[in-house]
Parts: C-alpha cells; sequence; structure tokens
C-alpha cells in the first residue's frame, strides 16, 4: 500500500464567522491510499480551532506505517493505531479512515454507504449555514440558500435576535441554531429558546460552554427545542456522557476520527434515545461524501461544505430537492474533475 497526501486551502465564499472565531480559508489535507491497483481518497478539514494544521498532519502521516491496514480492514484495530501515534488530531485521523473505507468499498465493488447500512430513501434534508454578519450581508448569503429546504444559522452574540429576525423576513423556511458554546446566561438562555420556538426553530446546537455540564442539561430538561450536544461530543466515549445532559448529538467525521467512529456514535446515540444530527466543518466533495454515506441513519443533517467553498478541487454529488442523491459507485463514489 502506497501513502500520498496534499495540503492544500480551501477558500470560503464568505467569511465565516461564528460566537467566538472568524475565517476566510481552511488548511485542509488531501490523502491518497493506493492498494491493488485502486485508489482510496480521504481528507482532513483542520479548522484552526481545533488546533491541526498542514504541519501537525504532516508530521502525523509521517509516523504512518501503512503496513499495518491490511485487506480487509479491521476499522477498530486501526483507529487504536492511529490514536497510539498521537493524541487528538481527530481531523488527519478522519482522513486516513476515510480512504481506506473509499478503498474498502473499491475491494468490494460495492458503495461505502451500503457497507455502512444506509438506505437512500431516508436520506434527510441538508441545511445550508449562515455564519454571523450584518443583516445585509445574511440577506445576500440567504441567497445562496434558494436551492435548500432549511437554513442553520450561527448565534452566539447579542444580535441573536436581530439576526433571527432579518432572516424571518425574507424567508419563512425552518431553522436550526447553532451557538457554538456563546450563550452564558442561564435564564436568559432558557427565554431565548421559547423565543426562538416561536420563530420556526427546530434545533439548537451547543448553547452553553461544554463545561457546563449541569446548566446544558438544566436547558435541555426544560427546552421547548432540542438541545444538541457539538462541541461537547467529539469521540464515542463522549456519546454515553451526552446522555441525560443533551437531547441529541452532532456528529462530525472531523471530530469522530473518521467514518468508523461516526457510524458507532450514531448507533450508541439511537441506543441510547438521543436525536443525531450528522454535520461538517467546511469541507470538499471528498469528506462530504464520506458524511453522507451516513446520513440515512440520523435525524438531521448539515452537510453544505461544498457549497460555501470557491475551489473544491473534485465534481460536486448530486444534489437535488434540498438532499444529497447517493449514487450506485463503489467506495465514496467521489469524482474527480477532469
Amino acid at each position: 500500500m502506497k501513502l500520498t497526501y496534499q495540503p492544500f486551502e480551501l477558500e470560503l465564499k464568505h467569511a465565516f464567522t461564528i460566537a467566538k472565531f472568524s475565517r476566510t480559508s481552511t488548511p485542509v489535507m488531501l490523502v491518497q491510499l493506493e492498494h491493488e491497483g485502486y485508489t482510496g481518497y480521504g481528507e482532513a478539514s483542520m479548522v484552526p480551532y481545533m488546533g491541526e494544521s498542514h504541519q501537525s498532519a504532516t508530521d502525523f502521516l509521517q509516523k504512518v506505517d501503512v503496513n499495518q491496514f491490511q485487506y480487509p480492514f479491521d476499522f477498530e484495530a486501526i483507529i487504536n493505531y492511529l490514536d497510539e501515534i498521537a493524541p487528538g488530531m481527530p481531523a488527519i485521523k478522519a482522513a486516513i479512515d476515510i480512504a481506506l473505507h473509499d478503498l474498502e468499498g473499491k475491494l468490494k465493488q460495492q458503495p461505502c454507504w451500503q457497507l455502512l447500512g444506509s438506505d437512500p430513501a431516508l436520506m434527510p434534508v441538508t441545511s445550508f449555514t449562515i455564519g454571523i454578519d450584518t443583516p445585509e450581508m445574511v440577506i445576500k448569503k440567504l441567497e445562496d440558500a434558494r436551492s435548500f429546504k432549511v437554513v442553520k444559522v450561527k448565534l452566539g452574540r447579542d444580535s441573536d435576535k436581530e439576526l433571527i429576525k432579518t432572516i424571518r423576513s425574507v424567508t419563512d423556511v425552518p431553522l436550526y441554531v447553532d451557538a457554538n458554546q456563546g450563550w452564558t446566561d442561564l435564564q436568559e438562555s432558557l427565554d431565548m429558546t421559547y423565543w426562538l420556538h416561536e420563530q420556526g426553530i427546530v434545533l439548537i446546537e451547543q448553547p452553553i460552554i461544554k463545561t457546563d455540564i449541569d446548566s446544558n442539561a438544566w436547558l435541555s430538561e426544560r427546552s421547548p427545542i432540542p438541545i444538541i450536544g457539538d462541541e461537547s461530543v467529539q469521540r464515542l466515549a463522549d456519546v454515553t456522557k451526552a446522555n441525560g445532559v443533551y437531547n441529541g448529538i452532532n456528529v462530525k467525521l472531523m471530530k469522530s476520527a473518521g467514518m468508523h467512529e461516526g457510524h458507532q456514535m450514531i448507533l450508541k446515540a439511537k441506543e441510547l434515545g438521543l436525536k443525531t444530527m450528522i454535520g461538517c466543518m467546511s469541507e470538499t466533495s471528498c469528506a462530504t461524501l464520506a458524511a453522507i454515506a451516513l446520513a440515512p441513519l440520523c435525524d438531521w443533517a448539515d452537510l453544505d461544505g461544498p457549497f460555501l467553498t470557491t475551489n473544491n478541487p473534485y465534481v460536486m454529488p448530486e444534489f437535488t430537492d434540498g438532499k444529497w442523491v447517493l449514487n450506485g459507485d463503489n467506495g465514496l463514489g467521489l469524482r474527480l474533475r477532469n
């Protein structure tokens, strides 16, 4: 097996602002694994606040012994091996895991979604994300969301209500909101959930800082809208910890170290009675297709990465009526540009 990789800077259409950060691009590492005439493609989207970079990813990949990856792949053993190389760093581990899943599908002549037990008929609509911005820019960004059936809004600042009112002035589509740990006053947070409920909001992601478990649990118990753990839910062990604290979890492959553990997290959440959402960072078609393969197993999807970027190096997957469409191609179904 041969491992190759390429650093890449994924450019965003608009500056992307959340409660505590803003950026105009995302460092990405594109990974390829070649075996028996097939190539598996993977991706690490390394948003800066998660602590990974082109340099840290390169350092990690130089320590990876691809002889550890024997087909048929034992994904549990592989993730344990990658965790032994270095703690944390889930995005670059996800790149390897995604490439191996793509490779496995090609070797078995099956789509990844089929190998993971997904039903294309159960594909949820995916949301289009609007970052924190001026009312004028928010309305401009909404023009890009015309083909979507649901919009996700970043909150977490004093302008939260103004932002929602601006969106409601031009569209009545269902909304997801993500406060990115930006809410601090507990009673105000509860009042806000009721106000948002009146505005047609479907769910709220991580409203309070992840370390304040008691406040998150208190709010989840009282909110008329499901409260979804995001930053607080990284890997499989965090799903059990989320039970009784949140009403659901948001699985992101760049947090879960890839498709294998992301799949396990979804199954564990269902076992515990937690709702499931599958989300993304700013990503190319590669990581998006990996998440799309798992999306039919979830209640909600927020997989808009390729729509928010300008230099996706791969072909855009098929998107119809607000939903991604799973194709019958082997592996991820990733298509290269000519």
